[in-house]
């Protein structure tokens, strides 16, 4: 137990250096000196022309209109502007647990956001409108028509809570915009709700606008703030107030409207998008690997220390072993994630960045499985040995190291390598938290290009080799292992 104790702590310094070294898991690169002052931005960059991504100059950035808003209110402050791209209904907790400082992401400030957060003056104002397929538009001339209809919405969002008025409607309610889009081409819901500005990057031969209009006002867009943050609050109104008397704001919406009329071409075929994204491809992979490499390492080292609890004398110790796997095998992993990521954050104010949180998540997850491999791995060993062992005058933990670890590691191996390939696939949950992962960058191409299938057809292939390279290396060490058994 202490040399494992010792090697944990190793493995623990290596972590925090390398979560520490590596690039924040952010979309957008930072700008200006590391030791400047810095403003983080939480938003979620699929709202055009809001903030979406866009290649320039051969570059992923975030742009946008809300973007532009924020670089001006860092400028204001004498700030580095720091962007957290995230899933919309995530914004509030980041906010709320300190991880950003401020939202913007056409938010409207509605009585129930305004007790979790303050927020600024109202500096954007929109309508609502639904977008239908141009075959249907003769069919909802009037929102009463919408009844019991299948409708998108964006979770957490007011289009939301719009939806929820409609009677017997059956709402679809995700994160992106562009995948309500892709609900609605796909035939899965007859509309969607959503700002008038933001329906315009959409509208083509397919998709179009139906006659029917909600009832309610302009939508107000409102800059988050977190609660007590009064200095934050003054600074931003401030900017707000300069920008509009120079009448900027409108300059700015125009800008990225025009942007992001400036869409890529969709009849690009599924090599040509792999070959002009492959760098989002690349810096996917690396983070993947480092995750996945990572959290089996720790994983390994929290399934022996664990295994050997379930398997101690005293019982105790063996029902925390028991309760550890028990628990959390009988929870998702999302969940996992979401208590590591947002719940130690707003409960005890323990702030993990979003590789930290997935490397952890990921190694208490794999952890569990591991410790009942190693489990089985040493009742596996004839116990005859151990006896032997003891009879020689070796101690439990010496035998236990020399004698039956090493026996029951080769006998595990290959459930060993097919958990490091399972880890491989599940570390795309953690692209829900913001971080760059493969499935993240998938993601992000298919903001960028429109299209709902190449850029996923891609990220699986790159993970069917990832795990058909690893499941053949490690089966050249398993025959290397076994070489001696047939001597």
């Amino acid at each position: 137990m202490k040399l494992i104790s010792r090697y944990t702590m190793m493995l623990l310094a290596l972590v925090v250096l390398l979560t520490t070294v590596a690039p924040v898991a952010s979309a957008a690169g930072t700008t200006g000196n590391s030791g400047s002052k810095k403003l983080v931005l939480g938003t979620s960059a699929d709202f055009a022309p809001y903030e979406f991504h866009k290649v320039i100059d051969g570059k992923d950035q975030i742009v946008g209109f809300d973007i532009s808003i924020a670089k001006e209110i860092a400028a204001d402050l004498g700030a580095e502007l720091v962007i957290e791209d995230m899933g919309f209904d995530g914004l509030l907790p980041a906010l709320q647990s300190g991880r950003v400082d401020m939202v913007i992401s056409g938010m409207t400030p509605t009585d129930d956001r305004r007790q979790s957060i303050d927020f600024s003056d109202t500096y954007y104002k929109s309508k609502q409108v639904i977008m239908i397929r141009n075959a249907d538009k003769d069919k909802y001339p009037t929102m009463a028509d919408l009844e019991n209809e299948k409708i998108g919405v964006q979770k957490g969002s007011i289009q939301e809570t719009i939806g929820q008025g409609i009677p017997g409607a059956k709402l679809t309610a995700l994160d992106k915009i562009s995948d309500i889009v892709l609900q609605l081409q796909t035939n899965r819901v007859n509309a969607a709700i959503v700002e008038d500005t933001v329906a315009a990057g959409y509208l083509d031969d397919v998709i179009g606008l139906a006659p029917a209009i909600p009832d309610e006002e302009q939508a107000e867009a409102a800059i988050g703030i977190r609660k007590g943050n009064t200095e934050l609050l003054n600074a931003v109104n401030g900017t707000l107030e300069r920008l509009k008397s120079e009448n900027k704001i409108d300059q700015l919406v125009t800008e990225a409207s025009q942007l992001m009329a400036d869409k890529v071409k969709k009849d690009q075929n599924i090599f040509q998008v792999f070959w002009e994204y492959k760098s989002f491809y690349a810096t996917g992979v690396g983070y993947t690997l480092l995750l996945s490499a990572l959290g089996v390492i720790f994983g390994v080292i929290i399934g022996l220390i664990i295994c050997l609890l379930r398997l101690h004398d005293v019982s105790i110790l063996r029902w925390i072993g028991t309760a550890y796997v028990e628990v959390i095998r009988g929870t998702p992993m999302l969940v996992q994630l979401m208590i590591i990521y947002y719940g130690l954050a707003l409960t005890f104010g323990i702030t993990f960045s979003p590789l930290q949180a997935g490397i952890i998540t990921l190694s208490i997850n794999s952890g569990a499985y591991l410790a009942e491999i190693f489990r089985a791995g040493i009742q596996g060993v004839d116990r005859g040995q151990l006896e032997a062992a003891r009879s020689l005058g070796m101690g439990r933990g010496a035998a236990m190291r020399f004698i039956v670890l090493p026996q029951a590691f080769k006998a595990v191996l290959p459930a060993i390598g097919n958990e490091f390939v399972t880890i491989i696939k599940e570390s795309s949950i953690i692209s829900v938290i913001g971080m760059v992962d493969i499935m993240y960058q998938a993601s992000v191409v298919k903001n960028i290009t429109y299209q709902g299938m190449n850029p996923f057809l891609i990220a699986a292939a790159i993970y069917f080799v990832l795990t058909f390279i690893l499941s053949k290396l490690l089966g050249r060490l398993e025959r290397k292992l076994s070489a001696s058994d047939r001597r």
